[in-house]
């Protein structure tokens, strides 16, 4: 046999089985991880082309999880379904406007002591510079605020075309609010109709399946929208009290803010509590900031280790570390509202493929174990619990 002929014990030149398993399995895998990047790629620039839409859309399903028990509670009480949305949403609307109405007016109340005490601050800093260790001269200080001046000043064209889309922007949020509204009217008036419409593209062999894993994970939703608002309440609680009794300016809004964070799990009660530490520190002093720090710390330690534990339960469980990467691509994805629907969507994500997954179609997820899935998986109060 000379040596341009092809062995009769190797594949010919070009067949598949002529490249080593390694590389040919590699190959494989390569291009199916492609086709996925690709594929979230697209789903990505679709989120970012309709977040307008989708984000709204996310805002109401959270109402919706909220308020959804208290309707389904005045429905069985023999009130008529269309009247419990409204009542149940009219009331939600007239304790958050009165809530905001009188965080608004605290703030405004308590402004000019923050802000001459803002003033003092830097007045004591600027004699610490001058008199202190550093001993600047009073001319570095006052060039050192030309400088900033200057700078506004530099940028005023660009301050003054963002203020010019204000209107916009403020158009905007009034449509995003009216959006919501109308979604989450429909959503507590008719959400089970709304999915078995949307899951009628499922084939018929499966389509129970996806229902029931969707019901699954909106009960999820419920559960965890319910422990965030008490753990969020419980977070504010504890620092606006700490807040006021270490006299700190402000100390309802601030509450307030927090509050807001902490529907952002691990981060956001800790960055929006960071807020308090600043105000701390500029009109009480150092001592106050670091007790003020200290207190924050505290309420979050009690938080992880306790409240959220205990009011979670098994309705939603989730690896710290998956809660951090979820907020983390939510933000990168949508800002500061990307966070706070990122932790939701993976909880429901969570309970719906594991009962995807379950290998009985009746069988259900360790988060959430039901006997009839046609029972509410939270009811409204805990004597209709079967």
């Amino acid at each position: 046999m000379s040596a341009n002929e092809p062995r009769p014990d190797l594949p010919p030149y070009g067949d598949a089985r002529a490249v080593h398993p390694i590389v040919r399995v590699g190959a494989e895998w390569t291009w199916r991880l492609l086709v996925l990047f690709a594929g979230l790629v697209t789903l990505g620039y679709l989120i970012s082309k309709l977040d307008t839409v989708l984000i709204p859309v996310g805002l109401a399903l959270l109402a919706a999880a909220l308020l959804y028990p208290l309707v389904d509670w005045m429905q069985r009480r023999g009130v008529p379904r269309s009247a419990g949305v409204v009542v149940v949403l009219v009331v939600a609307i007239g304790v958050v406007a009165g809530i905001m109405t009188f965080v608004v007016e605290q703030f405004i109340a308590g402004l000019p002591e923050l802000t001459d005490q803002f003033t003092q601050s830097i007045d004591q800093i600027q004699d610490w510079l001058t008199a202190g260790p550093f001993h600047f001269s009073e001319d570095q200080i006052r060039q050192a605020g030309d400088s900033v001046v200057k700078s506004i000043q530099d940028n005023k064209e660009a301050v003054t075309s963002g203020a010019l889309t204000t209107g916009k922007v403020i158009g905007e949020l009034f449509t995003g609010a009216a959006l919501t509204l109308f979604t989450v009217i429909f959503f507590l008036y008719g959400g089970e109709q709304i999915w078995e419409f949307v899951t009628r593209v499922v084939p018929t062999a499966s389509r129970e399946r996806v229902r029931l894993a969707g019901s699954q994970g909106f009960g999820s939703l419920v559960g965890y929208v319910r422990a965030t608002v008490v753990v969020a309440a419980a977070d504010a609680v504890g620092i606006g009290v700490g807040l006021a009794i270490l006299g700190v300016p402000l100390a309802l809004p601030l509450a307030s803010l927090v509050f807001v964070g902490a529907f952002i799990p691990i981060v956001g009660a800790f960055v929006t509590g960071f807020v308090a530490v600043l105000v701390a520190l500029v009109t009480k002093g150092l001592i106050t900031a670091l007790i003020t720090l200290g207190i924050i710390i505290g309420i979050m330690q009690l938080e992880g280790h306790v409240l959220q534990p205990l009011l979670l339960g098994r309705a939603v469980r989730l690896h710290p570390l998956a809660v951090v990467l979820a907020i983390t691509t939510g933000i990168v994805l949508a800002g500061i509202v990307g966070g706070l629907l990122a932790v939701p969507i993976v909880a429901v994500l969570n309970t719906a493929i594991r009962s995807l997954l379950a290998s009985d179609q009746e069988e259900v997820p360790d988060e959430v174990e039901v006997a009839d899935p046609r029972i509410p998986l939270f009811p409204a109060t805990q004597d209709e619990v079967p």
